[in-house]
């Protein structure tokens, strides 16, 4: 898997019944060969167990299986909102799943907003970004785009933290 060498991290994700310790959330194009990229590689050399796409899943495997198999089986998920995350079925798909999952862990499990170049407002749906693209999912997924909406206000209500582009 991504770490193998987690020691004592390691050791805290299996007794708490996660696979891994941190689940990576966001939208490849914007953000995974910078911050995601940088992010993921601190993460791993502290020892924690990462789940990242392009890291665990495999040519030929299920997409959604594995997909969903390591949110179930994480016990910390870290999204990464980003200006595209919302025209993505995938990233918001995985958003309902995991504030499903930590609304039912009492406890145990815990969502981390971070917003790279956007405002909580946009994930509010306060501006057209995020409304925007939800309006364009209604037209493929008119059921679960009411359960991704849910997913953005129950984020809304996690202080995140707020990261610039081109931040120093």
């Amino acid at each position: 898997m991504a770490n193998s060498g987690a020691g004592s991290h390691g050791d805290a994700a299996q007794e708490t019944g996660g696979e891994y310790q941190v689940f990576l959330n966001f939208r490849g194009s914007d953000t995974r060969h910078g911050f995601t990229d940088f992010l993921y590689r601190d993460l791993i050399y502290a020892g924690v167990r990462v789940f990242r796409d392009e890291d665990e899943l495999h040519e030929g495997e299920g997409i959604g299986d594995n997909l969903l198999h390591a949110i179930n089986h994480s016990i910390l998920y870290i999204s990464i909102f980003s200006h595209n995350y919302a025209s993505s079925k995938w990233c918001i798909h995985e958003l309902a799943l995991m504030t499903d999952i930590v609304s039912k862990s009492q406890g145990q499990k815990s969502i981390y907003p971070i917003f790279f170049d956007v405002e909580p407002k946009d994930v509010k749906l306060k501006t057209p970004l995020y409304s925007d693209a939800l309006l364009e999912h209604e037209k493929k997924f008119p059921v679960e785009v009411n359960d991704w909406r849910k997913a953005l206000e129950k984020v809304d209500e996690i202080k995140g933290w707020n990261v610039k582009k081109d931040q120093r």
